[in-house]
């Protein structure tokens, strides 16, 4: 089975998460929002596909990397969600929390062994492509 198929946000917290997405937008042309700025790629396995990537700011008190004490959080794209969890469980990996799902995908959270907090994603990129379409291609 496939597990990771790729990134799907990088996660960071600041004092002034407002602050550094206007710092990141006029330094470096990141176009944000409120929630961060969104990456469109196509991917080399399916060049045809959109795919999206989340980078976000958020406040250093957030408790959304809880129960890890770092500042940065990876999201990763996965396949087939419920069975790597089970396969994760099975090899005595922590799953943290319930499953969640929303119209554009299923998330659910493990600890490295460093005590990394870990987000992966079963993506439904078409969710994001209705959106967007018309604005970029592959």
């Amino acid at each position: 089975m496939k597990k990771v198929t790729g990134i799907g946000g990088v996660f960071f917290k600041c004092k002034d998460p407002d602050q550094m997405r206007e710092w990141y937008g006029q330094n470096l042309g990141l176009v944000t929002n409120e929630y961060g700025s969104l990456f469109e790629f196509c991917s080399s396995a399916t060049p045809d596909k959109k795919e999206y990537l989340q980078w976000s700011t958020m406040s250093e008190k957030s408790k959304y990397f809880e129960p890890s004490k770092k500042q940065f959080m990876i999201n990763y794209r996965v396949e087939n969600l419920i069975k790597l969890l089970e396969e994760l469980k099975n090899s005595g990996v922590e799953i943290i929390g319930k499953t969640e799902e929303y119209e554009y995908g299923k998330f659910a959270w493990i600890l490295d062994p460093e005590g990394n907090k870990i987000e992966l994603w079963e993506p439904v990129d078409e969710a994001f492509t209705k959106e967007y379409e018309g604005k970029t291609t592959c």
